[in-house]
């Protein structure tokens, strides 16, 4: 029962995750139609959130998402952002965004030609600059499995996100997050080092719940 209230705070509020943006060609060679595809997140694919050292060994934190996880998700207004901020380059209101659960995982199809600054992007994209995706959205429900090897001192836990409730934004980021409390875009400038202090403090601190709570504390 207690594995149960294990890493409770990851789906506690909105959450952010990263995933690869590429171009897409119009079809029929219209070249006025600049569109962006990739995918919000794939599905029964692990992946790492976190890996830290503790005094009884290592601990790391994998999550998935199952497939049917955006069965019942809000996705009624979805824009796509860049650095989760500022101004609009697609919206699901409109048409300009669209999202499609496949065999893979929720797809994610982007028209950017209707603003200067979606060109832009676009610009950026097809250059290289700019090829990384978050996504932010409130976990519904899911499940957690923790596994230990004793031998090695290596403790797992696997948690699979069964459903999302909603989906608020994709956003193009500059420098994207690779855990799931933080938020996904970076900016180094004035106070950056204090950020950094914080976040370090921040998952010391989660580290410690993590671990007293698989310990039945």
């Amino acid at each position: 029962m207690e594995n149960n209230k294990l890493l409770e705070k990851l789906g506690s509020g909105r959450e952010y995750r990263a995933m690869r943006l590429e171009v897409r060609s119009a079809e029929g060679g219209d070249d006025t139609r600049q569109e962006v595809t990739g995918y919000a997140t794939t599905f029964n694919q692990p992946y790492q959130l976190y890996e830290f050292d503790m005094d009884d060994g290592i601990y790391r934190v994998f999550e998935q998402v199952d497939p049917h996880a955006f069965d019942e998700c809000d996705m009624s207004d979805v824009i796509m952002q860049y650095d989760h901020e500022g101004r609009v380059f697609a919206r699901t209101k409109n048409g300009t965004l669209r999202l499609a659960p496949d065999e893979n995982g929720l797809q994610v199809t982007a028209e950017l030609g209707g603003t200067e600054i979606g060109r832009q992007l676009y610009a950026e994209i097809k250059g290289g600059y700019t090829d990384k995706m978050s996504f932010g959205f409130v976990v519904g429900e899911d499940k957690r499995e923790v596994t230990r090897d004793h031998e090695n001192h290596i403790t797992t836990v696997m948690r699979t996100i069964t459903k999302i409730k909603k989906l608020y934004d994709v956003s193009a980021v500059s420098l994207p997050a690779n855990d799931a409390t933080s938020i996904s875009a970076r900016k180094f400038t004035d106070g950056v080092i204090g950020e950094i202090k914080a976040e370090r403090l921040k998952r010391a601190n989660t580290a410690k719940k993590i671990k007293l709570t698989l310990l039945g504390v």
